[in-house]
């Protein structure tokens, strides 16, 4: 299934539960927003276009390091001398080498990485938490730990966390609800696709 269809499951689910909660426009607003990219977190695994719209372009990274590269390495050869010399020399080769090395895929890593240092800046646990995960599926095959009950469990506890600091109630059942409408709609049984989800990871690799 598709993003669009999995973000529309989500946002549905959100609806639902802002109207069992009977909240008011601006709460049912955020709650159907929340259901919408609770439905699409799982995808964050695979390596395409839901990883390029939360990371900025690896070409971007890519071309800022090689410059900074470049001028340190120019700057050690004008402006420095002895091992300070040699050691700008070094890293600026570094940057560059590695630089050239950096795809999409790293991207998401990256921001996974700055995600946690925001919520150790922050003092958020939901925030540190969501990092953690965007690292793990960063490194995961598709449709597997993020796709499991693992993932529902761990996803569980971020939205749990991220209800007390928002204090709104409703928001844990609309994350947890948009997460676990996206494993759904993943599911063998279902016509439309071809695979299916390792649900019970890391007990069974069977696709269900």
């Amino acid at each position: 299934m598709n993003g669009t269809a999995h973000a529309a499951f989500g946002a549905a689910t959100g609806f639902v539960v802002a109207n069992t909660f009977q909240t008011s426009p601006s709460t049912t607003l955020l709650l159907v927003g929340l259901g919408g990219v609770s439905g699409l977190i799982p995808d964050l695994d695979i390596d395409g276009s839901l990883r390029g719209k939360i990371t900025i372009s690896h070409n971007v990274v890519r071309t800022v390091a090689q410059l900074i590269g470049v001028l340190m390495i120019f700057y050690s050869i004008y402006g420095g001398n002895g091992t300070e010399k040699w050691l700008g020399l070094g890293i600026g080769l570094a940057m560059m080498v590695v630089s050239s090395m950096i795809k999409q895929k790293h991207m998401l890593t990256i921001t996974g990485v700055g995600v946690l240092v925001g919520g150790f800046s922050l003092q958020e646990s939901w925030l540190i938490l969501l990092g953690i995960y965007i690292l793990i599926a960063s490194f995961v095959s598709h449709r597997s730990y993020t796709h499991s009950i693992l993932g529902v469990i761990f996803f569980g506890i971020i939205a749990s966390r991220l209800e007390s600091s928002l204090g709104i109630d409703g928001v844990f059942y609309t994350c947890l609800a948009g997460y676990i409408s996206h494993l759904i709609a993943d599911l063998k049984i279902l016509p439309f696709n071809k695979r299916g989800i390792k649900l019970f990871l890391p007990i069974s690799s069977k696709e269900i």
